[in-house]
């Protein structure tokens, strides 16, 4: 705590803690408020339904209540972090994070309750008398062996999951690292020797789960601050540690070290030494697990053990054990089944997921939270990081499985696979919006060539695109280039086997490509000196020509540069035989379901005749998406009260539409907020043929279509599927700079949809 007194680190903590508001929780409705029919509902006398449905029924209080999501974080504040007994109220800080942590990860509300009661005993009684309230508990920071029987009677007398976290969250998380570190190492749980110090709740539990997973009691020794746990000792026992007591004379760590193949460290700074890890077997596992400081230093290991596979509790290390890989998903797949209890197939269940995780390829949302570490299955990268969006479909739904499997599901989930694309669409927003286009995609195996190749973004999108769907990728870029990147994400794709590459630097269909290109523009002032040079290094070009030959089908450009620059490239390859572009349209994800905007990029000032086309080509693609469009014109008209410029195009605009039936709706001109607000709408204009609030909006400038989308984008939190190009015939399709790799992934799945299917 000093140490952090004088690192600069305080004063921006407490201030993080402090401000805009008193500490990191606050509690919000989920249901409106805003009439006296709704308080009617809310309390007296609609509440009285839902309090007599589950008396009658106790299992439909979550279906009525918040109770089936709501977790406490319970502590008596006696063994709080490095920090020791500091007491309930000193504690609450932590249990807040806890609190958060559950939020983010998981989307599971919490309350943390801070008890002063040191006797485990009543603590426990305080506790079972809790169930009414919650769906879960977890316990947190109670010192050992407290926490062991406060776990014990609540889990007796209790009907809802009970989970020390600092035990089993702690070896859970233990679990899984040992089991991808003995992985690399080549050996076995069954015949590794162990050598453990620090005798607490987290000590004991992780070495109560090595056993689970297959280590043999006889080669776990067991040290503490007295030295050895052996048969005989008295000083500092307890049940849990007896059970590892070894029958031998030796009475130090130093004396058992020799020969270990792993050091499990949860204690205290500079336990291990270097010369004690020189002695251990030839490539050791070393665990060192305290924090602030460890039980030794990763450079004191290497200098010893150059292949030794390390793992610490610190996030500035690789390996950081930190139990926020599972204590938001166990609890999530545990309540979602309304578990009794969480068992140890369901710990099991969790170490499987999160260890398979990590073996897996890294997620680009991984790649890019910590940006600059080589997140590649090894040595280094044991486990996956806490911000991988993955593990709450990988982990949530293992452990639900297991749940069901086992018996202890009160709610069993009829479709896991349903289920933890649930889970995903969670974290991955677009991932549900998106499944009808990736399903119309799968029917189909299209060749999606990308220009700039050699970004990571497109890298993690060509590997997604090899995993989820059937479409080829096809790269253009340098292939040493190209592979040396791709094994720095740590992707195991590889250049001419897993996708084609198309290398302008030196590629056969050189001289077949600039000559179209020459063929296609040679009136139009491109010599062929210029073809060439062209050809050689504009990837633009080189993607549109290979779409115009045949030799794919779809361009997916722009993760750098201006949309504009990328378009003339494009539209002068491609755009011929009644191709040309209409607009781009941006499908922002937000909050409360999909907002469709256009032209955000192609048309500066579109005449009525393109506001037209772009009506007709944003319906048909949100109709693609599952999206039934009510379309707005937006001006800063509202329905004829201004005579502006952005008025009379919208109400030609309208002439056009009108022209012939239409199997949409679709009303203007009018503002943004009448397109959003119905009532507001109502009082305008009364007869407007629209009734909902609008979910495309259509603009009478580029300008306001790009701003809007950008506001949405960075300040409401909206995720932007697209630019899709208009018009093109699927044949192209520019991003933006900003765009991620799942941003890619998306775009790439479009542009694996026939034409055919998109109305």
């Amino acid at each position: 705590m000093e140490e952090s007194r004088h690192d600069g680190t305080r004063h921006p903590a407490l201030d993080y803690h402090e401000f805009p508001k008193p500490g990191k929780l606050e509690i919000r409705a989920t249901k409106p408020l805003a009439n006296g029919r709704d308080l009617a509902r809310a309390y007296s006398p609609g509440v009285a339904e839902a309090c007599l449905e589950i008396k009658a029924d106790p299992a439909t209080a979550s279906r009525y209540t918040a109770r089936g999501n709501l977790v406490a974080v319970v502590t008596n504040g006696t063994a709080v972090l490095g920090l020791g007994n500091i007491g309930a109220l000193a504690s609450k800080p932590v249990m807040e994070g806890k609190a958060v942590l559950f939020k983010k990860f998981a989307n599971i509300d919490c309350f943390d309750i801070e008890l002063n009661e040191p006797d485990p005993v009543k603590l426990a009684e305080i506790v079972c008398a809790l169930e009414p309230t919650f769906g879960a508990i977890n316990l947190e920071d109670i010192k050992a062996p407290d926490c062991f029987i406060v776990e014990k009677l609540c889990r007796e007398r209790m009907n809802i999951p009970v989970f020390h976290d600092d035990q089993h969250g702690t070896a859970i998380v233990v679990g899984a690292a040992a089991t991808n570190a003995l992985h690399v190492a080549g050996k076995r749980f069954d015949e590794i020797k162990i050598v453990s110090t620090g005798g607490g709740a987290a000590g004991i539990a992780c070495l109560n789960m090595l056993l689970k997973l297959g280590v043999k009691r006889e080669n776990v020794w067991l040290c503490d601050i007295h030295g050895l746990v052996h048969e005989g000792r008295e000083i500092d026992m307890n049940p849990q540690k007896a059970a590892y007591a070894q029958k031998s004379d030796k009475r130090t760590l130093d004396e058992v070290i020799d020969g270990a193949d792993m050091f499990l460290g949860l204690s205290g700074p500079g336990v291990l030494k270097a010369e004690m890890v020189a002695r251990m077997a030839a490539n050791p596992i070393i665990f060192a697990l305290a924090n602030p400081t460890p039980e030794i230093l990763p450079d004191e290991v290497r200098a010893v053990a150059p292949g030794a596979i390390i793992a610490t509790g610190r996030s500035d290390f690789p390996n950081q054990v930190n139990n926020v890989l599972c204590f938001p998903f166990i609890f999530r797949g545990a309540l979602d089944v309304g578990a009794t209890q969480i068992n140890d197939a369901m710990q099991l269940a969790c170490i499987e997921g999160i260890a398979a995780l990590a073996r897996a390829t890294t997620s680009a949302e991984a790649a890019a939270a910590y940006r600059g570490e080589k997140l590649s299955f090894g040595a280094e990268y044991l486990i996956p990081k806490p911000f991988d969006p993955r593990l709450i479909g990988v982990v949530a739904s293992a452990v639900a499985r297991a749940a069901m499997e086992t018996g202890v599901a009160t709610r069993p989930i009829p479709d896991l696979n349903a289920y933890r694309e649930k889970l995903n669409g969670s974290v991955f927003k677009s991932a549900l919006l998106m499944r009808p286009v990736f399903e119309a995609a799968r029917q189909h195996t299209r060749r999606i060539i990308f220009a700039e190749g050699e970004d990571e973004r497109v890298l993690r999108a060509a590997n997604a695109m090899l995993e989820e769907t059937t479409d080829k990728p096809i790269l253009i870029g340098r292939p040493e280039v190209i592979a040396r990147r791709a094994e720095r994400a740590g992707l195991p794709i590889r250049p001419d086997v897993d996708f084609e590459i198309v290398n302008p630097e030196n590629d056969a269909r050189y001289r077949d490509y600039w000559g179209s290109y020459h063929e296609l523009m040679a009136r139009r002032g491109v010599t062929p000196d210029l073809a060439r040079a062209i050809l050689r290094t504009n990837t633009t070009a080189i993607g549109a020509i290979a779409v115009h030959r045949g030799d794919a089908d779809s361009l997916i450009c722009g993760t750098f540069g201006q949309y504009l620059w990328h378009l003339k490239y494009v539209t002068e390859v491609l755009g011929r035989d009644g191709l040309a572009p209409h607009g781009a349209l941006s499908l922002m994800i937000m909050e409360d379901g999909p907002l469709f905007i256009a032209d955000t990029q192609v048309n500066a000032l579109p005449t009525p005749a393109q506001i037209a086309q772009t009506v007709l080509g944003a319906v048909r693609h949100a109709k693609r998406f599952g999206v039934t469009p009510k379309v707005a014109l937006c001006s800063h008209s509202n329905f004829g009260n201004l005579d502006s410029d952005s008025g009379q195009r919208m109400r030609a605009a309208m002439q056009i539409l009108d022209s012939e039936p239409r199997g949409f709706a679709y009303e203007g001109e009018m503002s943004i907020d009448a397109a959003l607000d119905p009532d507001l709408r109502a009082r305008i204009f009364p007869d407007a043929r629209l009734q909902a609030a609008a979910n495309v909006l259509i603009f009478a400038y580029s300008d306001a279509a790009n701003a809007a989308r950008n506001i949405l984008r960075m300040k409401a939190g909206g995720l932007e599927v697209g630019p899709i190009l208009m018009g093109m015939g699927n044949k192209a399709h520019i991003v933006t700079p900003s765009i991620t790799a799942r941003g890619l992934l998306n775009v790439s799945a479009i542009a694996g949809t026939p034409v055919a299917h998109y109305g």
